[in-house]
Formats: structure tokens, C-alpha cells, sequence
């Protein structure tokens, strides 16, 4: 586990978990102790173990493929806090959500507001959550590229997600995906305009990268 951002509001936590080494997030509120789990891999053990101080609210789902929920269940029964989902993702789940989120609405964790991003393509339901410059993406987006789509039309979507929610934010914005390492957003944005600029395959889709798709 690794504190991936810390400062006078804030610590985001990072956890890799289960067989896929998916990254969940813990995300608390400094002054309150109040706290949110974000996506719920697996080794459900070491979650609860990183939440031991804090006060959790809630669990919330960036989208609802196997790996990003193998411990959602357990979570939800020893925790006994609401579980969050946008809702066009919530039918997937292996249990009703308490919560569906929208784009635009507001997480309040303490004296945190998290604004909800709704960020179709890699499912119809991917959100992502911002806090300050901080955006915990799922796998919207990850270092050199959008997340997985299984079809050309869900890449144009998640595409559009990227530039019309996500490149508006500030170039100093820190983005913590699914899986693997931390991106800055302006660096992001650079090598987009490279992939934007030459023409594409109309059946691209897949493993796209923004400087050799």
C-alpha cells in the first residue's frame, strides 16, 4: 500500500488487490477521519486493515467488472456502509447498490467534496471521482491511453469521456487509474493530441495507446 497523495485535506491511499492486481483507493478526509473505499478488488482483509482509525461511509464502485468488485460483498457485510454505483452499471452488481451516482453529484466525506465524472466507454456506467487536483479514474484512463474497449464505438465513446470530462481539468491534475502507476493529466493531454492527429483504423479498439495506435 502507498500513500499516493497526502497534504492538509487529503490522503488517498493506493492498494493492489486480487489476482489482477487491480488498485483500490482509500480516500480520508484529515480533518474528520472520515473515509471512502473506491472499487473493492479483493484480500478484502487488507482493506479493512488500511481503514483501521478511520470512520468509512461508503463504498463506491468505478465500474462493475469482476476484478474491481471481488470483495465487494464481504466489504459491504463487515462494514455495513452503503455501496455506490452510477446507475447504469448497477445491474451488474451482485447485489442492489444503495447509492447511484450521477454525473455531477457530490460525495461528501467529512469536509471533502468528491464530484462525480461519468465517463462511459470502458462500461456505460465508468465513473470517476475528483477531489482538489486529485482524480481517481478506474480505467477511464491510465498512463499512455484510454482504458480497454471491446468495440470501435465504445472507443469513440470513452474518447469523447476523456476529452469532454477529464482533459478540461487543469494539466497539474494527478490521475490514479485501475491498475498500475499514476499519470499527470497534461501529459496526458500532449500525447492525445499526437493520437488525435493522425488518421485511425474505423474498427480500432482494444489496448490503444496515444503514441502507437
Amino acid at each position: 500500500m502507498t500513500d499516493v497523495a497526502l497534504d492538509s485535506n487529503v490522503r488517498i491511499t493506493r492498494l493492489e488487490l486480487g489476482p489482477f492486481g487491480t488498485n483500490a483507493y482509500i480516500v480520508v478526509c484529515q480533518a474528520t477521519g472520515d473515509s471512502i473505499v473506491v472499487d473493492a478488488p479483493g484480500e478484502a482483509d487488507k482493506v479493512l486493515s488500511q481503514l483501521a482509525g478511520t470512520k468509512p461511509k461508503y463504498i463506491v464502485i468505478t465500474h462493475t467488472h469482476i476484478d474491481h468488485i471481488g470483495a465487494l460483498e464481504e466489504l459491504r457485510a463487515k462494514l455495513k456502509i452503503p455501496v455506490a454505483v452510477h446507475p447504469k452499471d448497477a445491474a451488474r452488481l451482485p447485489s442492489r447498490p444503495d447509492i447511484e451516482l450521477n454525473d455531477g453529484d457530490i460525495v461528501e466525506v467529512g469536509k471533502l467534496k468528491l464530484k462525480v465524472l461519468h465517463t462511459p466507454g470502458h462500461t456505460p456506467g465508468s465513473l470517476c471521482l475528483l477531489v482538489g487536483k486529485y482524480l481517481i479514474a478506474g480505467d477511464t484512463i491510465f498512463p499512455g491511453g484510454p482504458g480497454k474497449t471491446g468495440r470501435p464505438a465504445d472507443l469513440k465513446q470513452i474518447v469523447k469521456s476523456i476529452e469532454t470530462k477529464l482533459f478540461v481539468l487543469p494539466d497539474d491534475t494527478e490521475v490514479y487509474p485501475g491498475h498500475g502507476d499514476a499519470t499527470v493529466l497534461g501529459k496526458e493531454k500532449k500525447e492525445f493530441a499526437a493520437f488525435a492527429s493522425k488518421p485511425h483504423d474505423s474498427n480500432l479498439c482494444g489496448d490503444v495507446l496515444w503514441l502507437s495506435s
